[in-house]
């Protein structure tokens, strides 16, 4: 071997063992050590040496996770040890009867503690990896327990599986088993992805995991978000055996220390009761964590006692798995029902034969809207499997169609809202449909009185949150242009107001009364009508008069107003309901001066003549609410980057305008920095 091909080697052998380690503290430990950037370059360098040296590639190259060729079949694997399944308990009383079958097969005394260890009961696919002198030989499913099916190929693509093996004490063989999960931020991006690329979602998490891992082609495999978790071990070494292994704890804690990832909720407690608090612990936990579980594996902790106790049939004695109440059950619905949402948003609710699903007894679910219920062809009388995970609304998740009634007829929208009589609304490119009557409709009353008494509205002073929510469920007011009727006897009656807080309020609506038409407009509600929009109404137009009988085109000449929000604000004005509340909103006295028709460019405000592109998300706001802030004080906002662009501001996962606004010079600010400039200007 020539001196360059030594070096070479030398520096492949250094790389490989960089990688591994970068991948080890990533991966397993959730502790990145490098950036992402560095990771890449040291990857794109080891690439480079071997595609010059072809012949110094091995199997444990971080490169060889993908790219062999697809598979005709998978071979059958016959495991050494099988794979045992695990009995199952459903409640505390189950649980202590196995406590106590436990002690009396030991003879171990009542009040005896046994030391148990707990962990998730991960609801994933159950998998072998088999390992020689530390390195990944073979991977196999756990199969009916016997035989499995080599899944090598496609396991070496889960980056957090180890293809190399780390420290001097690995057992010359290696059998480690564990359960492969698909996290649940992933399964939500993929299928966000493929639903924007026109491809199939996957069903769940767990028929993802087990079909990732049965693609005959790794490639489809290394494009799914797969994750590990190593539980224990099968087949191992006999002379290293008594060395680590005197407690199943001491096995996790290897495995942990070779490089292979071990679940951090897994918890060490001793006696059966700790078990139980454990498992409400984790039932509580549930809906935080990032896989999907469905309970607890209970194990004896001492492999002396483990060996003692021995097997049943093919599961063993030693261990067992504490159920969550189910999270799926089947039930029949009734039938189907819009309601009406506080902000408009009309939803399809499911009314169901009362089921026990998730800890609860169950009778509504949510159909989400009318493109879901069409995607499931979701009928009344069907019968449908409901799912409730954690405090999660439960939902119908799919229709047995099989058992569907000849007389079921499909469901048809609402052609009016359901709760006042107007249109409803729904654009092109939005699943929900929406009532337009928002100041009439008594479902979003208490929110657009609330709106309507804002700050940045009509200003009531004292008429909060909790007080307008009290008018309303006393019914001494409907909608906003009550508030200018209520006498002091009725304000003066209500719970914590006296005579003087009384007044206050009556002297705080009368003040309203004198306000601007930009003020006027913001107030009533509409949809994507902001502060910056309304004033630019006010500014175009002149008079509500003719806002309220512009056409769409007409309202898309004015800065700020593009076709969808023109269609709401149609809409809006096109509803007999919406105009009379307007109505007696005038009879009430409310006035603003006339204000000269001109455009918001001729304005003398701070940052009239910038533009700005707002990217990624904000912490302090929204992104709407950036916008309408900066057009508020002139300011133009862009949806592009541009060489015309002053300023980008980037929030957190800034993507590609942050890129291109820096290939261009343009000025970024972090959101620290466009919270001082709006400070500057307020």
């Amino acid at each position: 071997m020539s001196p360059q091909e030594t070096a070479t080697k030398k520096e492949l052998l250094a790389l490989r063992t960089q990688l591994n380690d970068f991948s080890y503290q990533y991966y397993a430990l959730d502790q990145p050590v490098v950036p992402d950037a560095e990771y890449d370059r040291l990857f794109r360098r080891l690439q480079d040496l071997e595609q010059q040296y072809p012949d110094l590639i091995t199997e444990d190259s971080p490169t060889q996770r993908v790219g062999d060729k697809p598979l005709d079949h998978f071979e059958q694997v016959e495991h050494q040890l099988p794979m045992l399944s695990l009995g199952n308990v459903f409640n505390d009383q189950d649980l202590d009867a196995f406590d106590q079958r436990l002690k009396e097969r030991l003879e171990l005394g009542e009040n005896f503690e046994i030391e148990y260890i707990c962990e998730p009961k991960l609801d994933g696919l159950a998998v072998s990896l088999w390992y020689e002198k530390g390195q990944l030989i073979r991977a196999a499913t756990r199969g009916d327990g016997s035989v499995g099916e080599n899944i090598t190929q496609n396991i070496r693509t889960i980056q957090s599986i180890p293809l190399v093996l780390r420290g001097s004490d690995i057992p010359d063989t290696l059998e480690v088993r564990g359960e492969v999960v698909m996290p649940l931020t992933g399964f939500n991006d993929y299928n966000k992805q493929a639903i924007a690329n026109e491809e199939k979602p996957l069903v769940n998490p767990r028929n993802a995991a087990a079909g990732s891992l049965r693609q005959l082609d790794s490639r489809v495999t290394a494009r799914r978000p797969l994750d590990i978790y190593c539980y224990g071990i099968g087949v191992v070494s006999e002379d290293v055996e008594a060395i680590f292994f005197e407690s199943h704890l001491g096995i996790l804690k290897s495995l942990g220390r070779w490089g292979l990832k071990i679940n951090p909720e897994i918890k060490s407690l001793k006696g059966i009761n700790a078990v139980k608090k454990y498992h409400q612990h984790l039932l509580k936990k549930r809906p935080t964590l990032n896989y999907d579980i469905d309970g607890i594996v209970v194990k004896v902790g001492s492999i002396d006692l483990q060996n003692r106790l021995g097997y049943v049939s093919r599961a063993p004695r030693w261990a067992t798995a504490y159920k969550f109440p189910a999270q799926e059950e089947l039930t029949r619905l009734l039938e189907i029902d819009f309601q009406v949402g506080r902000t408009g948003a009309i939803t399809p609710v499911a009314r169901l034969e009362p089921v026990f699903v998730g800890g609860v007894t169950v009778s509504n679910a949510t159909l989400h809207n009318m493109d879901e219920i069409q995607r499931m062809d979701v009928r009344s009388g069907d019968t449908v499997v409901v799912l409730r995970a954690g405090d999660v609304i439960p939902k119908v998740v799919r229709v047995i169609k099989e058992r569907r009634p000849e007389n079921a007829l499909p469901v048809k929208a609402p052609e009016k809202c359901p709760a006042c009589g107007s249109d409803i609304e729904q654009l092109d490119d939005e699943a929900v449909m929406r009532c337009t009557g928002g100041l009439f409709c008594p479902a979003q009353r208490k929110e657009s009185i609330k709106h309507f008494a804002s700050r940045k509205a009509m200003d009531i002073d004292g008429l909060g949150d909790k007080l307008v929510e009290q008018l309303v469920d006393q019914g001494l007011i409907e909608n906003v242009a009550d508030l200018y009727s209520l006498t002091l006897d009725q304000l003066a009656s209500m719970e914590r107001m006296g005579a003087k807080s009384a007044e206050n309020i009556l002297s705080a609506l009368d003040k309203s009364k004198s306000t601007t038409l930009a003020k006027f407009i913001y107030a009533l509600g509409i949809r994507e009508v902001g502060e910056a929009t309304a004033l630019s109404l006010a500014n175009h137009f002149g008079d509500l008069q003719t806002i309220a009988s512009a056409t769409e085109e007409l309202l898309i000449e004015v800065n700020d107003v593009g076709p969808v929000v023109a269609t709401h604000i149609v809409h809006f004005f096109s509803q007999e309901h919406n105009l009379d509340i307007i109505q007696r909103l005038n009879k009430a006295n409310i006035y603003w001066p006339d204000p000269l028709p001109q455009t918001r460019e001729k304005l003398d405000l701070p940052l009239t003549g910038k533009t700005f592109v707002l990217t990624g998300t904000l912490t302090s706001m929204s992104r709407q609410q950036a916008k309408e802030k900066l057009q508020l004080l002139g300011a133009k906002v862009s949806a592009s980057v541009s060489k015309n662009t002053d300023f980008v501001i980037a929030g957190e996962a800034a993507g590609s305008k942050l890129d291109k606004a820096e290939k261009l010079g343009v000025t970024t600010l972090d959101e620290e920095q466009f919270s001082q400039l709006l400070n500057l200007y307020h």
